[in-house]
């Protein structure tokens, strides 16, 4: 498409090319330049110097080399390096893939040594060692190994299923087939026997086996359309083109056998968009960049076949060096559970250094005087003690619950398939769901202070319609007759005078056309015939009729406008296009495309005409062009007034451009051109530089209006996560008014809202404080007082320059790198004294600006770029330590999304970036307040729920030993047979907890969504906290002395049927065990219920009763008797003499009646006492919950009559222009964005400050 692109830059057979590089990134500061220059030492030549920096930095540039159809190339010994001793590989990576991580041999031991790496599982792998050791176990090695053997076969399985299915996808993968020069001719070659080098034919809808440079392909001028689903998961089709003296000269067979060139370009990477090289042939040196280059994944479409040669094959290619490991996101209650087992474990080992102690004083004054306990070894008490430490640690093991991880990633994936099958959360127009793409982060859900939103796409449709125009100081688009008189009754314009115009397309204003059809304002002419031709949109042919592919919403409407106008787009070549002009086809030559990106806002075209006449034509935001328009521009206030009106109408606009180029001009900057498109290192900037000096003097010919609407239920949703007390910001591309008013129009801000602008604190308390940080590191000025006085209903809207300069990030502009002499010790000093204070001032801004931010109902960031983006999400992180979600539908959300604690994206318009970036992803913003209010509020309270129990049952079953220690010489034995211990965790009281971690409900789903205010539960951690846990432990605590002494008194004046004491050791351990199992299944109901209000506890008022509770609590009991009886009964003591001793205990312990009088006994005084306290705390303290659930009855019948609150679109009047949203995407991002402005008068932030100390 463009020849200058390719341009040729002519050098000997041996010369190398000689591209002037920057030997510092655009990121380093002017200090940071300073730090880095190299000392120049007496008598060296510095041009020589300079030299070798340049060569050296365009070395590491372009270090990888790859020589088309020449293998023994890429085995040359500088393209080896070692591996291991003197073990050395190729650095080229072949194209087979390997993504599964076991074989048949190493799973075994690969996946053991994975799983003991988890500190839990390797501590019961010590324990299990520990009990294999007679002289200080009392338990059998089975009561660690069975609960160890299911937690590691149950995640064996699972990453075996997992690897299994790896396997495949590598073997089919590896095994398909595609064309590859062999000896001369294209032969069937396995995708995992090619190399980097190889020429490969690849046909219509086969996949890219690796990164190859496309060298020519069946359509006119080489042109390649490929889908890109498997990298970015967009379905639109993309174009690629090669280089125009290949697409010439290698179309044969023949010639692409012959084909050796050379490409020198960066090393393999990750960036999908990204590529620079140069591409070495026939003496000639060509530049590649992205748009030239087939990535392995992408599909081939609509395009017969295609040729290409290999670059980066396997481990090497950009898709594969994306598949590594993104950042782990850990929830709070994560954190706070991992520190609550290191207490446990502490406490484990307080407790059994006390018990340790008791024993060797217990053997000192009782045992070594007792001739009965005598074993025939003389041990000292204190060694006794020592073995009895280790045999505690054993016995008391279960504090430290081992099946705790498991269950909770058995609940989060139940919770994960919820949000998955919830059609709520449907969007049927996309055929989208819901989807959690990760099981890890559910509960945070229900936590979520600040959510962090994106603009276009996410609370917009991002669906652009053309609704209006500037043309030469004149507006066209309101509805008007033929005369240009205003129409009462809106009449829709025909267009079937036109055979290309679009169906859809829908104008109201009769004048225009008829102005058009006149041809009499050339200004018109050259509109209309810049929207055709400025631009990046390819056209695809299908049934006879235009079908246009666009990199943006935005860049799609203005060219089916122009379409409709009688201004078609018909067709591009490399270095051509044809247009359509009012049924005049006519092929202007490209001479240059001027691509867009986030700095410049804008991209331009220059042309060449049949007369030879050279223009340039330019489109981009109202602020970039008006700073480059020629002095003499007469229309430039009409048309900013009609920006203005624009913008009060909802519109997003675009300012358009012109100006005509002498041949000399032309020439003199096509040189420069040519040099910055080849260069290897920061080619970005050097074409920037560039296309700075040709974009300037501009003629206006006017603006676009283009409207994006609201999506449905945004309002809506906003305003219930405000009333969750949830706090948003939108941080987006657009201009201040375009911002402001969309918050208005999504009820962000209201009448009663006080906003105040950044601006505004240059000279008030923010300012001030700036000024005192480096003096002072420590004060902070908000920390001591609010920045505002009065009503919380305040909004705060800031741009990205302004939070540049109140951070202190605005970089300074930097210097030509210079040698100098080594600095005196004492000039280091001031230099690292002055770098402190700038940090320590930079701090505090962030400190004072996070303060002011916060203490605003609202924050609307503007003009912000993606890193900025990232960037105050990261701050708020680090200065509020509050959990924030983003949500984003475009690439340029995906650091945002990153950042936050919750990454949510949205599949709109812009592709699927973000919701491959993703935590969570559906189709439109209405659904956040589901996932947030129904999932993450129930989420958080079943896990809360489910992590106080385990506490609880754990520590009412473990310290009924500690107990028991007190009447058995603390000699370490145990309260419980050791089966009971065994499957205590595993079988008998793990269901009732794990299925209302997954079913339970407090309330139900509508009334979640129709009372907000139950969401600040999870913000305030009210549910599961240190005091909490400290609670659920005393309380485990208190059961187990009533499980143990009940039984205990009750034991000792009690007479059995057979008129002897049933004081056994067995059938006491019958009876707490029986005890422990109906008092927590039980307490499992009360302790899972947040609002208990009845006295008998046995299931009636449970927050969501299903018959699959039921079951889990009675059936959990009636597998406990069946269990205990078969392991008492004699037919097993027959099979397993030594391993079942104690035959007919349980059945005859069973039929007593005082134990069954015990059992209850010990349940009503466990249970009783709860159940009195919840009731006078849900009646005397009661939560938001609790009223609801008092009011069930009367809140149903309500639901049947509630309906939602329809969302209006707000609209108003306003004296300020609208914005233009730029994408942060080169190339083929969104050109073009803006908004209206519906806004109060303004509030000067000096008047809500407080006035400064």
């Amino acid at each position: 498409m463009i020849p200058e692109r390719d341009s040729e830059t002519t050098l000997d057979e041996d010369s190398q090319p000689n591209d002037e590089v920057m030997p510092y990134s655009d990121d380093e500061t002017e200090e940071e330049l300073e730090s880095q220059q190299p000392v120049l030492e007496a008598g060296q030549n510095q041009s020589h110097r300079d030299a070798e920096e340049r060569q050296d930095t365009l070395r590491k540039d372009c270090s990888w080399q790859v020589k088309a159809n020449d293998h023994p190339f890429h085995q040359q010994p500088q393209f080896k390096r070692t591996v291991f001793l003197c073990f050395k590989k190729s650095r080229y990576a072949g194209n087979a893939i390997k993504t599964y991580k076991y074989n048949p041999i190493t799973f075994l031991p690969l996946n053991l040594l994975e799983q003991f790496k988890r500190a839990a599982n390797f501590y019961f792998l010590v324990l299990l060692i520990l009990q294999s050791i007679p002289q200080i176990s009392t338990l059998s090695w089975y009561t660690t190994l069975v609960p160890l053997l299911l937690v590691l076969g149950i995640t064996a399985v699972k990453d075996l299923v997992d690897d299994i299915a790896r396997h495949r996808m590598d073997s089919e993968v590896n095994n398909r087939t595609c064309e590859v020069i062999r000896d001369g001719r294209f032969k069937s070659t396995k995708w995992k026997d090619i190399q980097v080098g190889d020429v490969i034919r690849l046909k219509k809808n086969t996949f890219v086996p690796a990164d190859v440079l496309l060298l020519s392909s069946s359509e006119p001028n080489s042109l390649c359309y490929v889908e890109t689903a498997e990298l970015d998961g967009e379905t639109n089709l993309k174009f690629k083109m090669a280089l125009e003296v290949t697409h010439r000269h290698l179309q044969e067979e023949r010639a692409m056998a012959d084909f050796n060139g050379l490409i020198e370009c960066e090393e393999p990477n990750n960036r999908l968009d990204k590529f620079a090289g140069t591409l070495f042939w026939r003496n000639t040196s060509y530049s590649l960049d992205a748009d030239k280059i087939l990535l392995r994944g992408c599909k081939i479409r609509n395009t017969d076949y295609c040729h290409g040669m290999v670059i980066f094959a396997g481990a090497d290619t950009k898709i594969m060096k994306n598949s590594g490991k993104t950042r782990f996101k850990r929830t709070k209650i994560d954190s706070l559970m991992n520190y609550m087992v290191y207490t446990i474990f502490v406490v484990l080992i307080l407790l059994s250094a006390g018990l340790a102690i008791g024993h060797t004083y217990w053997e000192q004054q009782i045992g070594n005087s007792s001739w009965y306990l005598y074993d025939g070894q003389d041990i000292s008490p204190p060694y006794r003690g020592f073995l009895n430490f280790w045999g505690y640690l054993i016995v008391l093991n279960t504090m430290v619950p081992i099946s705790l991880y498991v269950s909770v990633e058995v609940i989060r994936w139940g919770q994960s398939c919820f949000i998955n099958w919830d059609l709520q959360m449907y969007f049927p127009e996309k055929d989208t769901a819901a989807k959690a793409r990760t099981t890890t982060l559910n509960e945070q859900l229900g936590q979520i202070h600040y959510i962090f939103s994106d603009k276009t796409g996410t609370l917009t449709q991002n669906i652009m319609t053309f609704k209006k125009c500037c043309i030469n100081g004149q507006r066209y688009g309101d509805s008007r007759d033929r005369a240009g008189q205003l129409q009462s009754q809106p009449e829709q314009v025909d267009f079937s005078w036109n055979k290309y115009a679009d169906g859809k397309f829908l104008f109201y204003d009769h004048y225009l056309i008829e102005q058009i059809k006149s041809g009499k304002d050339p200004e018109i002419h050259k509109f209309f015939f810049l929207l055709a031709i400025c631009h990046t949109v390819m056209v695809d042919t299908c049934d006879a009729q235009l079908s246009y592919q666009a990199a943006s919403p935005d860049e799609g409407a203005l060219v089916t406008a122009a379409r409709s106008f009688g201004y078609v787009f018909l067709s591009r070549t490399q270095n051509t296009i044809t247009i359509s002009e009012m049924g005049r086809e006519r092929t202007y030559d490209v001479l240059a495309i001027l691509d867009f990106n986030s700095d410049r806002k804008r991209m331009s075209v220059i042309v060449r005409d049949s007369d030879g006449s050279i223009r340039l034509y330019c489109k981009g935001a109202d602020t970039v062009i008006y700073e480059r328009l020629h002095p003499r521009n007469p229309k430039k206030e009409a048309t900013e007034e009609a920006l203005d009106i624009f913008a009060n109408e909802t519109l997003r606009t675009l300012c358009l451009c012109y100006r005509d180029i002498s041949h000399e001009e032309f020439e003199a900057w096509n040189k420069k051109f040519a040099e910055a498109s080849v260069a290897t290192s920061n080619r970005d900037e050097a074409l920037d530089k560039v296309y700075e000096e040709i974009e300037k003097n501009l003629i206006l010919l006017g603006a676009t209006a283009i409207e994006d609407k609201l999506q449905d239920g945004v309002p809506e949703t906003i305003s219930r996560l405000s009333r969750a007390d949830i706090k948003i910001w939108v941080l987006t591309g657009d201009k201040k008014e375009t911002a402001e008013n969309i918050g208005f129009s999504c009820e962000l801000l209201t009448d009663e809202t006080t906003i105040c602008y950044g601006e505004d604190t240059r000279q008030t308390r923010l300012e001030n404080q700036r000024n005192r940080a480096g003096s002072s590191t420590h004060s902070s000025l908000g920390m001591n007082e609010p920045f505002f006085q009065g009503s919380r209903d305040r909004a705060l809207i800031i741009t990205g320059s302004w939070l540049n300069e109140i951070l202190l990030e605005k970089k300074k502009k930097k210097k030509k790198l210079k040698l100098k002499f080594p600095r005196t010790a004492e000039e280091k000093k001031k230099q690292l004294e002055k770098r402190r204070r700038a940090e320590a001032c930079k701090e505090q801004q962030q400190q004072n600006f996070v303060d002011l931010a916060c203490e605003c109902r609202a924050v609307i960031c503007c003009r912000v770029t993606p890193k900025q983006k990232a960037m105050v999400v990261e701050l708020v992180k680090k200065y509020k330590k509050a959990i924030t979600l983003a949500i984003g539908d475009g690439a340029n959300d995906v650091n945002m999304i990153k950042t936050a604690h919750i990454g949510v994206g949205i599949s709109g318009q812009e592709g699927m970036q973000a919701v491959m970036s993703s935590d969570y992803s559906f189709g439109q913003f209405r659904s956040l307040q589901r996932l947030l209010l129904v999932h993450g509020r129930w989420s958080y309270i079943r896990m809360c729920k489910f992590l106080r129990y385990f506490f609880y049952k754990n520590f009412a079953f473990t310290l009924v030993h500690v107990w028991f220690s007190f009447f058995n010489g603390f000699s370490a034995q145990t309260a419980y047979e050791d089966w009971f211990i065994t499957l205590y965790n595993v079988l008998y009281s793990s269901l009732p907890v794990l299925l209302v971690g997954l079913l339970d409900q407090d309330v139900s789903d509508k009334l979640s969504l129709r009372f907000p205010r139950l969401y600040v539960l999870g913000q305030k951690d009210l549910l599961f906290n240190y005091k909490k846990f400290f609670l659920s432990l005393l309380h485990g605590a208190v059961t187990s002395l009533i499980i143990f002494f009940i039984p205990y008194g009750a034991y000792l004046k009690t007479m059995g049927q057979d008129g002897e004491a049933p004081s056994d050791y067995q059938s006491f351990a019958v009876t707490a065990a029986s005890s422990l199992i109906f008092v927590v299944n039980f307490q499992a109901i009360i302790i899972l219920n947040s609002s208990t209000s009845v006295c008998f506890q046995i299931g009636l008022d449970t927050s969501y009763w299903t018959f699959v509770n039921a079951f889990s609590v009675f059936g959990s009991i009636a597998l406990y008797f069946g269990i205990t009886f078969d392991f008492h009964s004699a037919g097993i003591h027959i099979l397993f003499p030594s391993g079942f001793q104690f035959t007919g205990t349980a059945p005859n312990a069973l039929r007593q009646p005082y134990l069954w009088l015990t059992m209850i006994l010990s349940i009503a005084v466990c249970l009783l006492p709860v159940v009195a306290l919840r009731f006078f705390s849900t009646t005397l303290w009661p939560s938001e919950s609790d009223k609801l659930q008092r009011r069930r009855r009367q809140l149903t019948a309500e639901e049947q009559q509630w309906q939602r609150r329809q969302s209006a679109f707000r609209r108003g009047v306003s004296g300020r222009r609208s914005a233009y949203a730029f994408s942060h995407q080169r190339g083929y991002a969104d050109l073009i964005a803006s908004g209206r402005s519906i806004r109060k008068k303004r509030a000067p932030l000096d008047a809500v400050l407080g006035t400064s100390g």
